[in-house]
């Protein structure tokens, strides 16, 4: 097997690893959600002044905001993994596996690793024919 081919498919099987990763650390403010919809809806009002309950009502609704961009970010970027390992695989989207491989340089340390390697395999020149000659070709009539 060509020593690129292997490279990618290595890649790909560790975006998958990565983006499992990401998926269950991205849960992790769940926590924080659940407590901020108690604080937002009145859990925990019981025994305060009307003024107090509107701040908890307030600062409730700020950390489920908080919690939920924080999941629904982190559940995003897992998907984009999953979908970059794919496209590794299959030698599709070279764009879209280079910009993925630039953001998950901020997941420290796996994701730095494994982002500096993607883009080492992916600007070599080999690399790129192959992306080119795997890609389809586009739709008659398409400009």
């Amino acid at each position: 097997m060509d020593e690129d081919l292997q490279h990618l498919q290595l890649l790909s099987i560790f975006h998958y690893v990565l983006a499992g990763f990401t998926a269950l650390f991205s849960l992790l403010p769940l926590f924080h959600l659940a407590m901020g919809v108690m604080m937002a809806t009145g859990a925990f009002h019981e025994g305060t002044a009307p003024d107090e309950r509107a701040i908890l009502q307030v600062v409730g609704a700020m950390v489920t905001a908080f919690a939920g961009l924080f999941i629904a970010l982190g559940l995003t970027f897992a998907a984009c993994l999953v979908a970059a390992g794919r496209f590794l695989a299959r030698r599709v989207r070279h764009t879209f596996c280079l910009v993925v491989a630039g953001l998950e340089c901020m997941l420290m340390p796996f994701g730095t690793v494994l982002g500096v390697f993607t883009l080492l395999v992916l600007l070599r020149d080999s690399v790129k024919v192959k992306f080119a000659v795997a890609a389809p070709a586009p739709p008659p009539g398409a400009a």
